[in-house]
């Protein structure tokens, strides 16, 4: 099976996870780490709305707890949007696992649609090496 079918496939499973009573917005995703273990995150929400959290820092907290350092790959998913990119937040916590080059995929309900590195996802982010 294919890398980006693999992490399709764990997005999805993922999202099934998701606890979004409030928004009915789940998302799912799946980072194939450095470690080569694959691990999944989804939406958590919270009644106290800013107190909930993303699916894509759910992944990377399973990946850092897991003993992966490094994002080598990344797959998104949403139930109700085709192609769901990670929100600005996500993005920039992404960049600080992953190099310019890590390829996000972001699926719909059928397989990856869209495939872009994290410089083209984010353009002028903050930079680890900058700051020291």
């Amino acid at each position: 099976m294919a890398v980006t079918d693999m992490l399709f496939d764990a997005a999805r499973t993922a999202m099934e996870k998701s606890y979004s009573p409030y928004s009915k917005f789940p998302v799912g995703a799946a980072i194939l780490a450095d470690d080569g273990k694959v691990y999944l995150g989804a939406n958590i929400e919270n009644l106290s709305f800013p107190q909930g959290w993303c699916a894509e820092p759910t992944a990377i907290g399973a990946m850092i707890m897991g003993g992966g350092r490094k994002i080598v790959e990344m797959a998104v998913i949403a139930e109700k949007l085709a192609l769901c990119p990670p929100c600005g937040g996500c993005r920039q916590k992404i960049s600080e696992f992953a190099d310019k080059t890590t390829l996000i995929h972001l699926c719909d309900e059928v397989g990856v649609k869209k495939t872009m590195t994290m410089d083209e996802l984010l353009p002028f982010s903050f930079e680890t090496e900058v700051l020291g």
